[in-house]
C-alpha cells in the first residue's frame, strides 16, 4: 500500500509538470517573428519534455495499475482463511499427540508397577502397546499437517517458477 501511495504521489507531480510544460508551450506558442529562432527551440524543446513526462505518466501509471493488481481484498481473505484451516488442523493434530502422550505415559507408569510387584498382566502389556501405536500415529497425522503447510506455502512459488520459465 505504500507503494501505490508513492506511485499516485509521484504521477500527480508528473501531471503538474505536463500541466506546467503546456502552459509554457501555449505561452510560446503566440506568433512570433520569423527572424527570431530561439523561442521555436525553446517550444520545441517543451514539446520534447512534453512528450518525457507524458512517457513517464504512462509507465507509472502501468506501475500502479501492476501494484493494485497484485494482491486484492479478497485473494487476501483467501489466504487468511487458508492459513486459518491449517493453524486448526495443526491445533487438532497437537491436542491429540497430548492425550497420546499422557496416555502412554499412564500405562508406562502401571506396567512399571505390575512388574515391581512381580504380577505379569497381558491386557497391560497390551494396552501398553496399543497407547503407544496411538502415540506414532498421531505423531505421524502431526507431520503429514506439516508438510502439508509447507507444501501449501511453497505452491505459490513452485507455480510461479513454471510460468517463469515457459
Amino acid at each position: 500500500m505504500k507503494e501505490i501511495s508513492e506511485l499516485e504521489k509521484r504521477i500527480t507531480s508528473a501531471l503538474e509538470r505536463i500541466g506546467k510544460g503546456i502552459d509554457r508551450a501555449s505561452m510560446a506558442s503566440r506568433p512570433v517573428p520569423p527572424a527570431s529562432l530561439a523561442p521555436q527551440a525553446a517550444e520545441a524543446a517543451l514539446r520534447a519534455q512534453l512528450e518525457e513526462e507524458k512517457s513517464l505518466n504512462a509507465q507509472l501509471q502501468d506501475r500502479l495499475r501492476a501494484a493494485k493488481g497484485r494482491e486484492s481484498p479478497g485473494e487476501l481473505q483467501e489466504k487468511v482463511d487458508r492459513l486459518t484451516r491449517q493453524l486448526d488442523v495443526q491445533g487438532l493434530e497437537l491436542q491429540r499427540m497430548r492425550r497420546t502422550s499422557v496416555a502412554l505415559s499412564d500405562q508406562i507408569a502401571a506396567l512399571r508397577q505390575a512388574q515391581a510387584a512381580g504380577v505379569v498382566e497381558p491386557q497391560l502389556i497390551n494396552r501398553t502397546l496399543q497407547t503407544e501405536l496411538d502415540a506414532l500415529r498421531a505423531l505421524r497425522l502431526s507431520e503429514v499437517a506439516e508438510m502439508d503447510e509447507i507444501l501449501a506455502a511453497l505452491a505459490p512459488h513452485i507455480a510461479e517458477t513454471g510460468h517463469a520459465r515457459a
